[in-house]
């Protein structure tokens, strides 16, 4: 059988390996809820920019309107006045006309004068909210990136800790072995399965009987045997008393079999290095 030894280093590397992913998922996914805030606090910020060019319209419109009331009371107290010195009956018609038509405009001036007024105070309150809801999204992204930092670092050290244990385990072990053992356990969570009889406890598929023996005798007593089909290591296990075994000569095949699955599996470990290397030259 295989090295116990190794296989007991691959299970131990299992766990510490399992345990680093996720610490890197987590390092990954903590500051994304702060990117959401700030998301947040860039729309209350362009909606206060919004109902604030509002307010300023309103504003410039109440002021024109204001400046229009108070042209139309001037022009009707003017007419009002000239009432005092006019002498013919149509002179008095065409002032009495002009002191009601200014009289009209001032009531409706006053009406729309009004309306910019109460949306002046509705736009003011709005734009009151909504900078109380900016300064209370700020306080707590700052609250939430202090407590980010903190968290992200905690982790970042559990991860230096788990790193060194790996680094502890693996370095009497195989690069490659090492370096295809954490694809594995990071592709398909569990690396290292049992082979029950000539079925992969990973996969469940049935492998050649030629196969699950070298599996049963260990190689060369040191090498890990990997599944041709889910690519995990295997280490032998016998069936339980009463349980089927899977030795069917018709459905079992022979090593030769696998010989295309082999240069397959090699052309993806190939193809994972080459991306690797590249990653790390960048």
């Amino acid at each position: 059988m295989a090295s116990e030894n190794n296989l007991d280093k691959l299970r131990e590397l299992q766990e510490i390996l399992s345990e680093k992913i996720n610490l890197e998922h987590d390092i990954q996914e903590i500051p994304k809820l702060l990117v959401t805030q700030e998301e947040m606090l860039t729309r209350l910020k362009k909606t206060f920019i919004e109902k604030n060019l509002d307010y300023e319209k309103v504003k410039n419109a109440e002021t024109e309107i204001r400046g229009l009331l108070g042209d139309a009371e001037s022009m009707r107290e003017k007419a009002e006045k000239n009432m005092d010195v006019i002498s013919t009956q149509r002179e008095y018609e065409a002032l009495d006309k002009e002191i009601r038509d200014a009289a009209e405009r001032e009531q409706q001036y006053r009406k729309e004068l009004q309306q910019r007024e109460r949306q002046l105070v509705e736009l003011n309150e709005q734009l009151k909210q909504n900078t109380a809801l900016i300064e209370q999204q700020e306080a707590d992204i700052a609250e939430r990136r202090a407590g980010v930092e903190a968290e992200i670092a905690e982790k970042e050290k559990q991860k230096d800790a788990l790193v060194k244990k790996e680094k502890k385990i693996t370095a009497d072990l195989d690069p490659e072995l090492v370096f295809k053992f954490d694809r594995i356990i990071r592709s398909k969570k569990v690396g290292i399965v049992a082979l029950k009889g000539n079925v992969c406890m990973g996969c469940h598929m049935i492998l050649p009987i030629q196969f699950a023996n070298v599996v049963r005798l260990g190689g060369d007593g040191e090498e890990i045997i990997f599944c041709p089909y889910c690519s995990r290591a295997l280490y032998y296990e016998e069936s339980a008393e009463g349980e089927v075994e899977f030795f069917d000569t018709e459905d079992s095949g022979s090593l030769a079999d696998l010989d295309d699955i082999d240069d397959d599996e090699a052309d993806d470990d190939e193809e994972e290095e080459e991306k690797v290397n590249i990653d790390y030259e960048e």
